[in-house]
C-alpha cells in the first residue's frame, strides 16, 4: 500500500494512492464500511483503529494496515458513496509529507562508501547520527525555500525508513518487522552553516530542509530493503547514483543499533544517508540556486521531485 498525507478543504487526513491516479481517505472509508455493517460506533472505532492522522495510525502497526486494505477495497467497491467524500483524483488533492510530525528524525551521515571516500574519511565504525526537526518537513509538492543566510545551499539523496511498533534492544534478525515502510528525503544543507562547529545540526535545521515524499510503501509490498537504486538529478543532470547494497550500516543494523540507543516510536523516521555526489564536493561545488528542480529516484519506492525557490530577506 502507499500510504499519503493529503489536504482538502483546508484539513489534512491520511490516504492510499492507488494506481496512482485514486486517493481513497482510508477513516471514511472504514467508518462508512462500519456503518454498512451494522455498528452503532462506527465513528469511534474507525478513529481507534484507522485514525485520520498518519502519526496515530501508525501506532496501530499491522493490525490498522491491514484493517485500512479492507477499507480501501470496500471504498472501492461502492464507488465513493457515503456521507463524506471516499474517493479523489490526485489532481483534486494536495499530497503532503507523509509523515508531518514524527516524534524524532534520526539521519545517519557517511553510510555510503563512496560518499565517505570523497569526503575524505575512513569507514566508521560506529554510525554517524544527528537529528533533524519537523520544521525541516515539506511535501513532495512544495518548493524548497532558500533562505538568503548562505550561497551553499546542497542536496543529499535519502532513502528513508519509517518505524511502524515500538523498538527497544532489537536484533538485525527482527529488525525488519519493526519497518512500517519506505519513503525518500532530501536532507537539504546549508554547507557553510553546517561546517561553523563540529556538531552539524544548524546546517541540517533549517526551515523546509527536508522534502519528504510522496508517500510510505508499506514493508509488506517492499520486503527487502536492499538492491535498490536511488539516483538525484538537478535540472536533468546526473549528480548522485548508487544503491541501497553499498549502505555500511543497512536497514537492519539501524533498527538494531539505534533501538539499543534509544525507544523508537512508530512514525519515528530514519534517513539512512546520501551517496557520493553531492554539490559541496563537486569541482567546482554545484550548490543549487533558485529555480533549480531536484528530482530523486529510488527503486521500488517512488519518485521525489521539488523546484528551489529563493526566498525574500525578513526585517
Amino acid at each position: 500500500m502507499k500510504l499519503i498525507t493529503f489536504t482538502t478543504a483546508g484539513h489534512s487526513r491520511i490516504g492510499a494512492l492507488i494506481e496512482g491516479e485514486k486517493v481513497v481517505d482510508l477513516n471514511y472509508a472504514y467508518q462508512a464500511k462500519l456503518e454498512s455493517e451494522g455498528k452503532y460506533r462506527y465513528k469511534e472505532i474507525a478513529e481507534a483503529y484507522v485514525p485520520a492522522e498518519m502519526e496515530a495510525f501508525l501506532e496501530g502497526g499491522q493490525e490498522s494496515i491491514a484493517i485500512a486494505n479492507t477499507a480501501v477495497d470496500y471504498a472501492l467497491s461502492i464507488g465513493g458513496t457515503f456521507k463524506h467524500q471516499l474517493l479523489y483524483n490526485k489532481s483534486e488533492v494536495k499530497v503532503e509529507a507523509p509523515v508531518t510530525n514524527p516524534k524524532k528524525m534520526i539521519c545517519v551521515g557517511h553510510n555510503y562508501r563512496e560518499h565517505i571516500l570523497e569526503m575524505g574519511r575512513d569507514l566508521p565504525a560506529n554510525p554517524v547520527v544527528f537529528a533533524k526537526y519537523a520544521n525541516t518537513i515539506i511535501g513532495p509538492e512544495d518548493d524548497i525555500p532558500f533562505y538568503p543566510i548562505s550561497e551553499q545551499l546542497d542536496y543529499e539523496a535519502e532513502f528513508t525508513f519509517v518505524v511502524g511498533k515500538q523498538a527497544r534492544n532489537v536484533s538485525e534478525e527482527d529488525a525488519l518487522d519493526y519497518v512500517a515502510g519506505y519513503t525518500i528525503t532530501n536532507d537539504v544543507t546549508y554547507r557553510d552553516i553546517q561546517r561553523r562547529t563540529l556538531q552539524w545540526m544548524q546546517g541540517k535545521s533549517v526551515d523546509g530542509s527536508a522534502p519528504m515524499g510522496p508517500w510510505i510503501l508499506t514493508s509488506d509490498e517492499l520486503t527487502d530493503p536492499s538492491g535498490l537504486d536511488i539516483v538525484l538529478t538537478v535540472n536533468g543532470e546526473e549528480r548522485q547514483r548508487s544503491n541501497t547494497s553499498n549502505l555500511v550500516f543497512t536497514v537492519q543494523k539501524l533498527v538494531s543499533f539505534l533501538s539499543n540507543l534509544m525507544t523508537l516510536e512508530p512514525g519515528d523516521v530514519i534517513l539512512t544517508g546520501t551517496p557520493g555526489g553531492v554539490g559541496v564536493a563537486m569541482d567546482p561545488p554545484g550548490f543549487l540556486k533558485d529555480g533549480d528542480v531536484v528530482k530523486i529516484e529510488v527503486d521500488k519506492v517512488g519518485v521525489l521531485e521539488n523546484r528551489v525557490t529563493l526566498q525574500k530577506e525578513e526585517n
